[in-house]
Parts: C-alpha cells; structure tokens; sequence
C-alpha cells in the first residue's frame, strides 16, 4: 500500500508545483526537492512490497513509507490551500504580504521545518531498504514513470468467467424438478461449504427456463448478518416488482402480511442465499405462510437452518470436475495443455484446492495472468506448497491468501478498498472508481497520455484485471455498453481481504465492539465504516489530540433512529475535527430521514475533501451554505438531495478540479449557477437552462456524459436555420446524454432537440423521458448511438422512419403514448 501512498502524494504535490504554484511561494525548493525524493522512493517500493510478506523488517518500513507519503502529502496540500483561499487570483507580492500578516511568516516556517524532517526520514527509510537488499527500478527517479511500466507490463485476458456450473448440472436438473414438479416440501436448503458454490447454482435456478415459465413471480435476496427481517422482506416485494411507496411506511406486521397474501395468492419462488443461523429464519418465517403455492430455496453453511427443508447437500469436485473447471478459467479457447510439464504443475496444484471450487477458480485467475509462463508456474506450485505447509490445520481456501500475494503493487490497494463494504454489499462500479480516484489510489497522471484516456478508464482496467483474476464477481452489466455496473465479494474474498487490510493497517473498521480501542487508530489513514455508533463519537471527543487528526476517510454514515439536534452535533464536530477527511459519503437507511436537517457551514472546513455525496439526504432547510465554495479539490459532488427544492449558491464554479457533479432534481428559482470553468468535468447531472447558462457547456471540452432536467431552452433560436445557432457541445468525448423531466406536461422543443443532437457527434446512448410532439430526422442522431430509451414521448408522428435508419442501433426501449398512425 505504500507505492500507492507514494504515488499519490507524487501526483498531489507534482499537480500543485504546475497548475498552482503561487500558492507553494516560499516554499517551492522545499516542495520540489520533496517530490524527487518521493519519485526515487516510489522506483523501490514494487521490490520492497513483494518482500513484506516474507521479511517483517521490510514490511515495518513499508508501513513506514505509507505514513511518511501521507505526511508529506497533507502537509503540502494543506499550506498551498491555506495560503490559496486568502490569495485566490493574487500575485506573490500579495502572498508576501499574506505571510506577513500570518504571524511574521511562522506558517512559512513551519511548513519549510515539516518537509525538511520528512526529507530526512525519506533518506533514511531508503538507506535502510538498500541495506537490506530491495534493489532501485530506477536510479533517483530517472528515465520513465514507473505507472507507464505497469501499464505497458499488463495484458487483456480472455476470460470472464462470471459462472462456472462444472459438476452443479445434475444439481441444477434436480432442484428444478424439485421445485415446478414436485408438490412436496416448501422450502429447499443447498447446502455446503463456503466456496462450493451454493450461490452459482442459486442463481442457475433462478435464471432457468422452465423456472421463469412455472412462477408467477421470482425473487433472489442477499441475507446480510445480522439479518434485517424487513429489509428482507421488503427486496422480496421489489422482486416481485409489487413494493409501494407506501410500503415503506407500514409497520413490520402489515408488510408481513403484504408478503403472506402474495405468496398465498400467486405461485412465487423465494432465494434467499446465504442464511447463516436458524434465528434468522425464524424471524423471516412470518411472512412465509405453510399453505402456499409458492416455494422457498436457500442457501446456508448450517445444515439445521430449517427442520423441515429438504436438503440438498453440495460436495466437493472429483479430480476429473476439478481439472475441467480449472481449464476453462485458464485455458477457456482450448481444452489441452500442450507442455506436459504444465501439465503436470496444473494436476498438482488442482489437488491442493482439495475440490474447493472457489480455490479452483481464483488458483486458474492467477494463473490466467502468467502468459503460459512454464517457470511463472513453478513459482506458483512452490508457493502453494509452502502456504499449506505453515500450519497443521491445512484448507483448500487457503490458496485464496495466494491470490491476493500475487497482485501487482498498483492492485493490492484497490482490491483492499474493498474491505470497507458490508457483507454481500452490492457495490456500485461509478462510484468504486470514483473513490479510488479520489483517494488517490489511481494516479490522475495518467491523463497526460495523448490517447485521451483519464483516471476512470485506468480505474476501470484495474476493476476488470480483479474481475479477471476471479477476486471479485459480476452481478450487473449495463445494458447498452455491458460495462459492469455492479459487483460482489464471495464471503470468503472478504473475509482474506478484511484480513489483509487489517494487516496492512489499511482500515481499522469501528463499531460497538471495539469502541473503547479507538485510541489504537492514531496511524489509520481509514478508520471508520459504516456507521457511526454514539459511543464512538463520544469517545472521539474526549481523546481529540489522540485520533481526531488521522480520520481521513469515512464511506457510509448511517444515523438511524439518532434525533435532529443529535444527528447535527454529530456533523458539526465532525466537519470542526475531522478536517483530513478526503471522501463523505451519506448512505441513508430505510428509516433514516433526517428530518428537519440543515447542513451546517461548518462543512466548508474540509478543505482536503475529494468526494463529497449528499444523494438522498432530507434537507427542510432550503438553503445550502455558501462555504461549500472552501472546497476546491473536490472531484466528485453529489448534491440529489430528497428536498422538494433548494437553493445551491453560486459557489460550484470554484471547484475547478470537479469531474463528477450531480446536481439538485429541482432548484430555488433565484439558483443561478456558473459553472463555465468546470473543464475537468465528465460527468454533469441535472443541468437546465433555468440554473445554468446554456454557454458554460462549450467550455467542458471533457465531458462523457450529460443529463438534462427540463427546462432546456436557447435564447434567440434560428428556428428556419439550425445550424446558424451558436454551437452547444464542446467535447468530443461525449458518449451518454439523457433527457428527463420530473414533472408532467414539461415538453422539449423539437427544433432544439435536433440543435443540440447534431452537436452530439459521438453519442452512443440516448435517453428521453419527456413529452415530445416527434423525432429529429435521422442525420440530426449520431451514427454510434447503439441505444435509445425512448419514456413519456406523445408522438404525433411515427418515430419508426427515423429510428430505421440508424445504423447501429442495436437496443430500443419504448414506452411512449402515439397518436394516429
């Protein structure tokens, strides 16, 4: 984790020296000195990270090397901002006076002192590294960047193996008779253990033909721990697709009964996968009423869930099945080995994952990697030998722990990042990447390559490289691009990645359990998930000077239950104390609303914040405060609040780093925002021409993706020559753009609908949703688009005649009213 601390530090502070090097006056040689040594620094760790695990003197100066790359980062980050926000647009005359008036130069002083120290501590860290033989990459940082020899090392794979059903068939064609043929048992229990494949045979089921034709309805649930019985029984409803709004309203007995009747009434099949005590199901059982048509399948690693299930028990694979899943994740456009060395490696290595289909699948993803290298696979085979040799209580899962060694240096943080979603988690993609780019974890310099790929795409290629390698499981694709949408961690994968990140001293995860050791956090960089428990922030506040500086992350912030002047103390100290926190994320709960909430401006403190999400929050208070503006290294801003309007002041336009605004579904009328500095930006939400000006667009020369939220309107509109209208696009990147109306009876020209389509050159998903008499002719739509979601139109002509014409179209969805023909 320390070459991606190092990495990151490097980008910050190199980003500081050229775009902002005003705000560095004074201590510009201390700065740059600083940097050079980081980047020597950085040459060495990918040697020193593959030792740690075998030498513990290098794994402490690895952890070393992260604290010490954190230090320098914040350090330096922190002045140039400090000195920045007093100096917005000065000349270094101004700062001189500005440091004057800084007590005589002192912040000058202090921060000269700071990098000095940190100088000295790089040298030695480094003196120690050679001493003990982790050999340079590079000498002093010359020649070209380590990322573009990582970039250029790595190779696209072949496979994507999201199900493999290798010996699970005659399962599958048991349990489906089971369930549509047989009038017998209710409840069916797959049962094993953990990695057999209990969920790939659940979701084979659910998928089936004759399965999907016999139910009425289907549903396929994730039971967390601890079980929540009306989050449970609520994701059946919305299987179902007969979840109300009003639903979430009753009490847990109406929604019981909602349940019971439907189950009653229609033949339904319920999965509920990965049920682990038998009070879970007897909370659950409630709703699942004995004289029913319907049927209920789990999956458990305890036998004994449920008395009266009938069992299906999953066993191990033979050697034949073992070696058969194994080519097919290794070998998936062949069947043979061609050395019988490899051969030979292969056998003996599957035998060590003892059947363990899991084990077999992540052995084949590392080996996948190894480009049919016959001494990469003896390296493997050795390492396996002396992972199931270091204790007596050997497992097949713990071939896993190998998974995770064999990961490059730039993978290990991503796959760890991991470790702060709950159990079964469904973790979404965009916002994955985003958090890893905010974080640091991949390097935005990557935008310096002339190809036009950015930060994301390189995120992304690290997010399938884990899919590749079998570490993480794909469970959504989107339907035009089948880019994944979202993924999963096997249990057992979070378990091995928990521990590592432990062990790294990535994450220290903070619940009620361990309140009391909060005091061991003080070197956590990421310390706090998923909720916030009082008597943690209790503990915070009176052990300030011991933890409050280090609490730079924080994911989800759920405050259920907690009253409105608590929950706004709760925020007040936080955005006073945590004043290093890079990403805040609010994920609201269903009972959470947060009623009466008003944002305090207190928020404007968190200077270093990089990613900041409000989406769904409840604010009775119109009004966002002005101090947002203080945050000028945000990339991502979520503003999608649940209010029914609210003011945004005109303060976005300086947060010049953004590249991801999501802005309100409906603004105060006297929101008026600026937004044409944003060049950074790829991804723009919620814009009209009622909040913004219509200009500011031709100035986001970056932009990937534009969603439009009615009103969108030109001023002085040559309806007889559209194209003598002033151009509305100015990025040639441009590949999503969506139009929407949140309220009925909001239409959209069509003149300026084919305006603003023609300067849409490289589109290749369209999405309107919004009343519109009828289409543009075919040459105004982009000839990539692939797919066109068309909701809500009320053509008077048929779309038909235009829609044919377009070349590559390939998906349609139309839900719209006609008239006439």
């Amino acid at each position: 984790m320390a070459w991606s601390a190092v990495t990151s530090a490097v980008t910050t502070i190199g980003n500081l020296l050229t775009q902002e090097a005003i705000y560095l006056w004074g201590v510009e040689e201390q700065v740059d000195r600083l940097q050079t040594e980081l980047k020597w620094m950085q040459s060495s760790l990918m040697v020193a990270e593959t030792k740690q695990s075998t030498d513990e003197r290098i794994r402490l100066w690895v952890a070393e090397i992260r604290e010490l790359a954190y230090d320098a980062e914040d350090i330096v980050e922190e002045f140039a901002l400090k000195i920045g926000s007093k100096n917005k647009g000065g000349l270094p005359s101004c700062i001189k006076r500005s440091a004057c008036c800084l007590k005589e130069g002192w912040v000058l002083h202090e921060t000269r002192s700071k990098i000095e120290k940190i100088i000295e501590r790089v040298s030695d860290l480094v003196r120690r590294l050679q001493a003990y033989g982790v050999k340079e990459l590079n000498p002093r940082g010359e020649g070209s960047s380590f990322s573009t020899e990582i970039r250029e090392s790595r190779r696209p794979y072949p496979h994507i193996m999201d199900d493999n059903i290798v010996g699970l068939v005659d399962d599958t064609k048991g349990l489906v008779e089971v369930l549509t043929k047989e009038s017998g048992c209710k409840v069916v229990t797959i049962w094993g253990m953990g990695g057999l494949g209990k969920t790939t045979l659940a979701k084979k089921i659910y998928h089936h033909g004759e399965v999907i034709d016999y139910f009425d309805h289907l549903a396929f649930v994730y039971v967390s721990q601890p079980c929540r019985k009306r989050n449970v029984w609520e994701d059946i409803l919305s299987g179902f697709k007969t979840l109300d709004k009003e639903d979430r309203k009753i009490t847990d007995a109406e929604l019981a009964g909602k349940l019971s009747k439907t189950l009653k009434d229609k033949k339904c099949l319920v999965i509920l996968d990965d049920v682990w005590t038998s009070e879970a199901w007897d909370s659950l059982k409630p709703a699942f009423p004995v004289d029913s048509k319907s049927k209920i399948l789990l999956t458990s690693r305890n036998r004994g869930i449920v008395s009266y299930a009938d069992i299906k028990e999953l066993k191990c694979l033979n050697d034949e099945e073992s070696w058969e899943l194994f080519q097919k994740i290794v070998f998936p456009q062949t069947e043979n080995i061609i050395d019988v060395e490899m051969k030979k490696l292969g056998e003996n290595m599957v035998k060590h994952c003892a059947g363990l289909p899991l084990a077999i699948v992540v052995l084949g993803g590392i080996l996948a990697t190894k480009n049919n290298s016959l001494n990469e696979w003896r390296k493997i085979s050795d390492n396996i030998k002396s992972y199931l040799k270091k204790g007596k209580n050997q497992r097949p899962e713990d071939v896993l722990t190998l998974s995770y060694d064999d990961l490059p240096p730039y993978l290990r943080p991503c796959f760890l990042y991991l470790s702060h979603f709950p159990e079964d988690y469904m973790i979404d993609v965009d916002r994955l990447i985003r958090l890893w780019v905010a974080e640091g974890i991949v390097s935005s310099k990557q935008e310096e390559r002339d190809d036009g790929e950015i930060a994301e795409d390189v995120a992304e290629s690290y997010l399938m490289e884990l899919v590749e390698r079998c570490m993480i499981q794909v469970r959504e694709r989107d339907v035009a691009t089948l880019k994944v949408k979202t993924i999963q961690m096997h249990d057992l994968m979070r378990d091995l990645c928990l521990s590592k990140a432990k062990q790294e001293n990535f994450v220290f995860i903070v619940d009620q359990s361990n309140a009391s050791s909060l005091s061991m956090i003080r070197n956590v960089r990421r310390a706090l998930e998923k909720s916030l428990p009082l008597e943690v922030l209790n503990y915070v506040e009176e052990h300030e000077d011991e933890v409050c500086n280090p609490l730079v992350w924080i994911l989800m912030i759920s405050r259920t239950g907690t009253s409105f002047l608590k929950a706004r103390g709760i925020w007040r100290y936080m955005f006073n104390n945590f004043k290093l926190l890079r990403a805040l994320n609010y994920e609201r709960t269903t009972c959470d609303r947060f009623v009466g909430f008003k944002l305090p401006s207190d928020i404007g403190n968190l200077i270093h914040l990089r990613f900041l999400s409000l989406k769904d929050l409840e604010f009775t208070w119109p009004k966002l405060p002005s101090s947002l503006g203080n945050l000028r290294c945000l990339q991502t801003l979520d503003l999608r609040v649940d209010s029914y309007k609210i003011h945004v002041p005109n303060v976005i336009w300086r947060m010049e780093q953004l590249r991801h605004l999501y802005l309100p579904w409906r603004c105060k009328s006297r929101t008026k925002l600026k937004l044409g500095t944003l060049r950074k930006l790829l991804t723009l939400v919620n814009f009209n021409t009622k909040n913004c000006y219509l200009k500011d667009l031709i100035n986001m020369t970056n932009l990937r993706e534009l969603g439009i939220n009615l009103p969108f309107n030109f001023e002085n509109f040559n309806e007889k020559e559209l194209g003598e209208n002033p151009f509305i696009i100015g990025s040639k990147y441009l590949h999503s753009l969506s139009i929407i109306t949140r309220r009925l009876k909001i239409s959209i020209d069509p003149r300026h609908l084919a305006h603003l389509l023609s300067t849409c050159t490289s589109i290749c998903k369209l999405s309107i949703a919004a009343e519109i008499s009828k289409l543009p002719e075919y040459h105004y739509f982009s000839s990539h688009l692939t797919y066109i979601r068309l909701r809500w139109c009320k053509f008077e002509e048929d779309p038909m005649p235009t829609l044919e014409k377009l070349p590559n179209l390939r998906i349609l969805e139309f839900e719209c009213s006609l008239k006439g023909k």
